[in-house]
């Protein structure tokens, strides 16, 4: 069996729409995808405001991994920000999910990015042993806040 990450393109718009699908489902959060393969094409491929990357096993498509770049103003540099990855679960033990990360450690020192993070939901204990064999560590000091719907547009309009 082959093995190969390639960089997403225009036309793995519904396979990249039905990865995220998939790791919505297993996240138990399919009910708060409101992405289409529309916005996401204007996104990814329109705008640019993310890349994708997709893992294939001879030829088919087993993951993918989208990520951005952010901004550390203490260090001055980019970062990578992982905001997504999945492997389909029969794909899953193979180190496939290892040599995604290993392709984006690669692309944040190429791109000479000071650090390499992402967040992970607090009961997906495989992922977090998973993510700590690799030297990863949790940033247990930081939480993260967010502002969406009515709350967002009520502050911008102050």
């Amino acid at each position: 069996m082959e093995f190969k990450i390639r960089e997403g393109k225009p036309e793995d718009i519904d396979l990249i729409f039905n990865f995220i699908c998939e790791l919505a489902s297993y996240e138990r959060l399919r009910d708060d995808v409101t992405a289409t393969p529309e916005l996401l094409n204007e996104s990814l491929f329109v705008k640019k405001q993310a890349e994708v990357l997709i893992a294939e096993e001879s030829g088919v498509a087993v993951g993918f991994a989208l990520f951005f770049h952010n901004f550390s103003t203490f260090k001055g540099r980019a970062c990578l920000y992982l905001e997504d990855i999945f492997i389909k679960p029969e794909f899953r033990g193979k180190g496939y999910g290892k040599l995604m990360l290993k392709e984006l450690a690669k692309i944040a020192v190429k791109r000479d990015c000071d650090r390499f993070d992402w967040s992970v939901l607090d009961w997906n204990e495989p992922s977090i042993k998973f993510y700590k064999s690799l030297g990863a560590f949790p940033m247990d000091e930081w939480t993260v806040y967010r502002l969406t719907g009515e709350p967002l547009k009520k502050l911008a309009e102050l």
